[in-house]
């Protein structure tokens, strides 16, 4: 798995920034088990901030074992190439929208969290967020994975979703528009 991605990236945010250097060590320290599940409690995942082409919307998913809202997004497969193709198939698998367009290589943002004993082995997330767009008028497909899948104003959030995950879409949007 290619985690070049987390040394190419320079985040606006300087809270990123800082963030970003813990997972540059966390990768360096850790080695395959930074991205393999199965060898650490503590590891990568790939999400994805699905986005309407005009920023206005985003699509979330209520998620099954953590019954919250939050954006699309999951464990990296022996199959993935990159994070941000980890992402993107989270996304498409999550969200059912197969002409999701990728919003470039480099993440969005960072966000490392604790997880309860709903979700197992895992123990903490050190997430990596990308952004992809869908096309308009796209309708997105329930999974296995979530009980609900919707398009959300980004400015009103359902309730049910946690604050940091609107705080990690403003830190993405910010990033996003100042790219």
């Amino acid at each position: 798995m290619d985690t070049d991605v987390l040394d190419a990236w320079t985040p606006r945010d300087l809270a990123q920034a800082g963030l970003l250097e813990e997972y540059r060590a966390f990768v360096a320290a850790s080695g395959p088990a930074a991205v393999d599940r199965s060898l650490a409690p503590e590891h990568l995942t790939a999400s994805c901030f699905v986005l309407t082409p005009d920023l206005s919307r985003v699509l979330l998913c209520f998620h099954r074992k953590g019954q919250f809202w939050v954006q699309l997004g999951g464990h990296l497969e022996p199959g993935d190439e990159s994070l941000a193709s980890a992402a993107l198939r989270e996304a498409t698998e999550e969200g059912g929208i197969p002409e999701l367009q990728p919003g470039g290589a480099l993440p969005a943002d960072v966000h490392r969290h604790e997880l309860s004993a709903a979700f197992g082995r895992c123990r903490v997330h050190w997430d990596v967020g990308f952004v992809a767009y869908a096309p308009a008028g796209s309708v997105p497909v329930v999974s296995d994975e979530s009980e609900r899948v919707e398009w959300f104003d980004v400015d009103h959030l359902p309730p049910g979703t946690p604050d940091d995950v609107a705080v990690r879409l403003r830190t993405v949007l910010d990033e996003v528009r100042s790219r």
